[in-house]
């Protein structure tokens, strides 16, 4: 529930479709100008037109504002888990979340009235989505989103220094990797910097893939 007419008018202004933004900010602000509130009508203004995949999310959680809460409970659920390295947990749970973000895109297009997105539309949506779970801020924009988000931890959730395999109860000691001596020219360096970017590269393009058949299922 928005706490003032300006949040009022500012979820309003996001709920629209983006071709209408524009106009749409104007007569608002106008609207909040000539009734004396200067600050809600510089708010107004100062409110960014969304991207098409913005919109579509924006769309979905006004359609439905508990969503919110349940990429909320679930992110907080997956950073336990990660927490704790809990291995078991982290793969029940991101099943878990995988399963919530192809559900949300497939409602969210059908809400914003979009029969066959894009692949590149439905990427943006399902990335801002994920975002979403990983990142309390993300959460926290819902609705008023200007652009697509995209975690940019790494692997399914964040940046994981090591984590257990193991069942719950049992302890596994990881093996030590020695690091390699670095080179008098900083080559070495380089070259794993680039073995893995290209590997995140390659993990990202199977995880988009995986998402497109899911969705076209």
């Amino acid at each position: 529930m928005a706490d003032s007419a300006t949040d009022q008018a500012i979820d309003e202004l996001y709920r629209a479709a983006p071709e209408e933004f524009t106009a749409l900010r104007t007569e608002l602000a106008k609207k909040a100008k000539q009734g004396g509130d200067a600050e809600g009508a510089k708010a107004i203004s100062a409110s960014r037109k969304p991207t098409t995949s913005a919109w579509v999310v924006n769309r979905l959680i006004h359609d439905d504002p508990e969503i919110r809460s349940r990429l909320t409970d679930l992110g907080e659920r997956l950073r336990s888990a990660h927490s704790t390295m809990d291995g078991e947990r982290i793969r029940q749970f991101s099943g878990e979340q995988r399963r919530l973000v192809v559900e949300l895109t497939r409602t969210a297009f059908r809400v914003a009235g979009i029969a066959n997105p894009s692949a590149a539309l439905r990427d943006d949506v399902t990335d801002t989505l994920q975002a979403a779970v990983a990142d309390p801020d993300v959460t926290a924009r819902l609705g008023r989103l200007a652009k697509a988000e995209q975690w940019s931890g790494f692997g399914e959730f964040g940046e994981i220094s090591q984590v257990s395999t193991t069942a719950r109860g049992s302890r596994a000691t990881p093996k030590a990797t020695p690091a390699p001596a670095p080179a008098p020219d900083g080559s070495a360096d380089r070259d794993g910097a680039d073995r893995e970017k290209a590997e995140r590269d390659k993990a990202e393009r199977e995880r988009r893939e995986r998402a497109r058949a899911v969705l076209a299922a």
